[in-house]
């Protein structure tokens, strides 16, 4: 299920007669993690069992991450958008549906992730380039 882009929704919104009907319509503000986390597996056919253990996590915690049961840190999250293949634009809403802030450019940390992300690298080679620039790995 492709997302509408930001601007496109901008602009239903400012055309709305009212700000109800396009909240409703447009289930603002209703992504939850583990909604989020099962609509990527099912959109890129992946198996949990998988995702969990290419993100280096203990497969009990990241079953926990995938119910709902536990939260997640930043860079937990970080590793399952790796694991995931996840692009740019899916990272930060998986970042922002498990209560973290997005990956920011100006950040010299980020600025390395992001870059590695939108070039498919693994999370073992991302984290090597962090570690290259001498910053916190992920994994």
């Amino acid at each position: 299920m492709e997302e509408p882009l930001t601007e496109d929704l901008l602009a239903e919104l400012l055309a709305a007669p009212s700000p109800d009907r396009f909240i409703k319509d447009n289930r603002v503000g209703e992504r939850d993690l583990p909604g989020y986390l099962q609509q990527l597996l099912d959109e890129k056919g992946l198996r949990r069992a998988d995702v969990v253990r290419a993100a280096g996590l203990n497969e009990t915690f990241g079953y926990q991450i995938f119910t709902g049961a536990r939260g997640a840190s930043r860079d937990k999250l970080l590793a399952l958008c790796f694991a995931l293949g996840l692009t740019l634009t899916e990272a930060n809403r998986l970042l922002k549906a498990g209560g973290s802030n997005e990956l920011y450019c100006k950040s010299r940390r980020d600025a390395i992730i992001i870059f590695a992300l939108t070039h498919g690298y693994p999370l073992q080679r991302a984290d090597e380039e962090l570690y290259r620039f001498g910053e916190e790995t992920i994994g």
